[in-house]
């Protein structure tokens, strides 16, 4: 019998992760490093959110790995931390961890689709206008 996998993804601003969630002993690794030694205290944090919600019960019995590129650090912590709760949804297939998450944060299975502005041609910024003189 093959191993239960499910795959999810999230994004925010420019950072896009991909998580795989299947039976294991509770490891977490972010682009092939553990969850321990993974960059520094915040964005560890903000990627156990979800574990932590889920519960021992749920955390414990499964292996996820995550692959992210693009954006910066905190990016690509809520990026993961997207991921990896909408991969534990999917794979236990609980509505009961889905109302939990979302009454947690709302954030942790919907993504913030909110991007920088582009700026405009022959302007310093995207919204700054040129100023003019008239003397």
């Amino acid at each position: 019998m093959a191993k239960k996998s499910f795959h999810a993804s999230g994004k925010r601003k420019s950072a896009i992760a991909r998580a795989t969630v299947e039976e294991g002993k509770g490891q977490i690794r972010i682009n092939s490093i553990l969850l321990t030694n993974y960059s520094n205290l915040i964005a560890r944090e903000k990627i156990k959110e979800p574990l932590a919600i889920a519960g021992d019960e749920v955390s414990k019995k499964v292996k996820i790995d995550v692959d992210v590129a693009g954006g910066g650090w905190l990016g690509q912590a809520e990026a993961s931390r997207l991921a990896i709760a909408r991969a534990l949804v999917g794979y236990t297939a609980s509505k009961k961890l889905e109302k939990s998450f979302l009454d947690y944060d709302r954030s942790l299975l919907v993504a913030d689709v909110r991007f920088k502005e582009a700026y405009k041609p022959n302007d310093s910024k995207a919204r700054a206008k040129r100023m003019k003189s008239y003397r």
